[in-house]
């Protein structure tokens, strides 16, 4: 069960694996996407297709008809991978060795909907893949293995989430024989040191200049490549939003928000402790650019105030 991109290397896994036979794979109902609405499979289903693997779209988990379609496969065990609905008793209780979640954190540290981004925002030196035994609570199941990586100051949500969905699959197809063989012993979470990561809207990408520039360092890369960080400047008496794609502190001081100093390294705009150099950046209505080719089209100046 999967629907978001990053469980299509744990379906992939699960396809390779020889001791595995998948009786179906269950995603989300196609989305309308674009201007004209069409729609659009999830990933997971075209891989699954592509498998020539049934496949089951529900629009709700707890749907009746649903829970009688698992019933008939009769599963054994059933694994969720990035699904994005909450599974009834009746289905958590269905397969023999209960269900499997490849969740991208190190339990009980960020429950929820965004791992990813929130270890990145705030700080955290090293990040994971845990293989949960799945209960009714969020995220609050047994945990049967884990997995560690260190989160390097170059990472964003991007270049993490590769790297834990390789991970997941990974220590997926590792735990499984294990489980199943009894060989090993769930070990229940403690709810000290349980934190919760809210699922991320467009609007958290603001940047607040009055933040340290640590903080608003973290907040581009937990944002790149969605829903990214975002500032506005003011040129010809428009105000335009400016998505910042890459950022570095500085220890050099300067007004929040006011831009420091403008050169080919970089756009240097003082926060509310230290300052953040941009190296790439976006101006609304137009493409990417290094820091270099933005100067080359937009006029920025000392002291102008973003925001």
């Amino acid at each position: 069960m999967g629907s978001a991109d990053l469980a299509c290397a744990s379906l992939t896994a699960l396809c390779d694996a020889h001791f595995i036979e998948l009786a179906a794979v269950v995603t989300q109902p196609d989305k309308p996407r674009g201007r004209d609405l069409k729609l659009v499979p999830s990933e997971v289903k075209n891989l699954a297709l592509s498998k020539s693997l049934p496949v089951l779209q529900p629009v709700k988990a707890r749907d009746p008809h649903f829970i009688d379609q698992l019933r008939e496969l009769r599963p054994e065990l059933i694994v969720v991978t990035a699904y994005g609905q909450i599974l009834s008793k009746a289905i958590l209780e269905l397969p023999t060795f209960g269900c499997l979640n490849v969740h991208t954190s190190l339990l009980p540290r960020h429950r929820g909907a965004a791992p990813i981004q929130w270890a990145i925002l705030e700080g955290d030196s090293e990040t994971g893949v845990t293989i949960m035994k799945m209960d009714q609570g969020l995220d609050t199941g047994d945990i049967l293995s884990i997995s560690r990586t260190p989160i390097a100051p170059s990472d964003n949500s991007q270049t993490l989430h590769d790297r834990l969905a390789i991970m997941g699959a990974e220590l997926l197809i590792q735990t499984v024989p294990l489980w199943v063989s009894g060989e090993l012993k769930p070990q229940p979470q403690l709810s000290e040191g349980s934190t919760y990561a809210r699922k991320i809207s467009k609007e958290d990408g603001l940047i607040l200049w009055n933040q340290p520039a640590s903080v608003i360092s973290n907040k581009v890369r937990a944002f790149t490549p969605w829903p990214g960080a975002f500032t506005f400047i003011q040129t010809h008496d428009v105000r335009k939003m400016l998505k910042i794609w890459v950022a570095t502190p500085l220890e050099e001081k300067g007004d929040a928000g006011k831009v420091v100093s403008v050169s080919g390294n970089g756009i240097l705009i003082g926060c509310g402790e230290s300052s953040l150099r941009v190296t790439e950046l976006q101006k609304e209505g137009g493409r990417r650019m290094k820091s270099h080719e933005f100067l080359a089209g937009n006029k920025v100046e000392i002291g102008q105030l973003l925001g």
